[in-house]
């Protein structure tokens, strides 16, 4: 089997990815599939800690366009990050891991508190940290709250899970001529809109030469693959190559 090329690694998946087919709410069969795949992963004596976002269940900044104040849908937003995180940690332990869910909101009965050491012993103990409720603040999103979660811990690589193969130069299910980009530098991604990930986020990895990886959630083994250093994906880097101009 071939040998992880990396050591710790943060795995940012979407709300939106553990509803599956459905579209909302909670994918039982989806929830299964990716606690095996981090199996596999932590087999290979990779670290790896999980951040989850909310969209199936609540997204604050819809609630905001509806006449909600705006840090109120976005707590909102955090707290169903939490019931995923819990979903998560129940399907991971399943499949024989031990898991734990540190919350950036204290809710001692069911999540630990984010500590930035604590988090550290524990993907040293071989366990699966998944970070729930983002920053703890409003008006940052999930992505963002992955991009410093992944600083903070130290880890080599942010995966950033779609339901696409990578970065592509427009809506692929909207443009027919929309190519894939294997590799991208964070620059590029930001002065073309590419909507890799926020903002805040691709300029903090820019900032800390933290690599993102756009790979497609929804094929079997992805994961695994990616981290023995398979090209998967779309890599957006300090070096990546820029995008010709049309």
């Amino acid at each position: 089997m071939a040998e992880p090329v990396y050591r710790r690694i943060v795995l940012k998946v979407s709300g939106e990815a553990l509803a599956g087919d459905r579209g909302y709410g909670i994918d039982p069969a989806t929830l299964a599939r990716v606690a095996d795949e981090i199996r596999e992963v932590i087999g290979l004596g990779v670290q790896v800690a999980v951040v989850i976002g909310g969209g199936n269940i609540f997204r604050g900044i819809a609630a905001s366009a509806g006449g909600m104040e705006r840090a109120t849908g976005d707590y909102m937003g955090m707290l169903a990050t939490v019931i995923n995180a819990l979903a998560l940690q129940d399907a991971i332990e399943k499949v024989g891991l031990a898991t734990r869910v540190l919350s950036a909101i204290e809710m001692r009965a069911v999540a630990e508190p984010y500590i930035r050491r604590r988090a550290i012993r524990h993907l040293e103990k071989g366990r699966v940290v998944v970070f729930a409720a983002g920053t703890g603040n409003p008006f940052f999103t999930t992505d963002t709250a992955g991009a410093l979660r992944a600083v903070e811990i130290g880890a080599e690589a942010i995966l950033k899970a779609t339901k696409v193969d990578g970065i592509y130069t427009a809506d692929p299910a909207r443009d027919p001529t929309a190519t894939r980009l294997t590799r991208i530098s964070y620059i590029e991604a930001l002065n073309r809109g590419l909507q890799v990930m926020d903002s805040t986020a691709i300029s903090l990895c820019m900032e800390n030469k933290l690599p993102i990886v756009v790979f497609d959630l929804t094929r079997r083994g992805n994961i695994r693959r990616l981290v023995c250093g398979e090209p998967v994906g779309s890599v957006v880097c300090e070096d990546g190559a820029p995008i010709a101009k049309g």
